[in-house]
């Protein structure tokens, strides 16, 4: 795993940021480690009616997001890119999730577990993120952040080297 420090976009149609944002990853990368090796990058963003939730800055922007979504259906886009040699690949991936209502207590709760840091949206659903979502519909692991599903569309290539032998 290698980050790519670019600038991400923030706004404008999620489909459009997570797929901008993940090609400028892959081709950062790429040109780091050269055309010889794959590279798979993803970037994932929340969508509430129209606003877009990336990683929150510090613990209140965290708590703002999940109030925001608290008791809400809304949407986990991925971008996802594969780049072998001259060859480019884009998919995007979205899951739609619906929220509990949150009292100030179990945002207060899932703060302190600082599971935020670094989540689209402030939170973690594979951890004490879980708590806080009633349902989903949709590729789970979009929602933890790589959508798989995906990704084995793109690249069924990559079951192959892990046949049992």
């Amino acid at each position: 795993m290698r980050p790519a420090d670019i600038d991400e976009r923030e706004t404008g149609p999620p489909e459009e940021v997570v797929t901008e944002n993940a090609l400028r990853k892959a081709r950062t990368v790429a040109a780091a480690v050269g055309a010889a090796r794959p590279v798979l990058s993803v970037d994932t963003v929340v969508d509430l009616d129209g606003r877009l939730y990336g990683k929150p800055r510090n613990a209140a922007e965290a708590g703002s997001h999940l109030a925001a979504l608290s008791g809400r259906v809304h949407d986990v886009w991925s971008g996802l890119v594969l780049l072998e040699r001259d060859n480019e690949q884009i998919g995007t991936a979205r899951t739609a999730v619906q929220f509990s209502h949150l009292d100030d207590q179990t945002i207060e709760w899932y703060l302190e577990s600082e599971e935020w840091r670094e989540r689209a949206g402030g939170y973690a659903i594979q951890g004490r993120g879980a708590a806080l979502v009633e349902s989903i519909d949709g590729d789970y692991w979009n929602v933890v952040g790589l959508p798989v599903a995906l990704m084995l569309r793109m690249a069924p290539q990559l079951l192959r080297r892990f046949r049992s032998t």
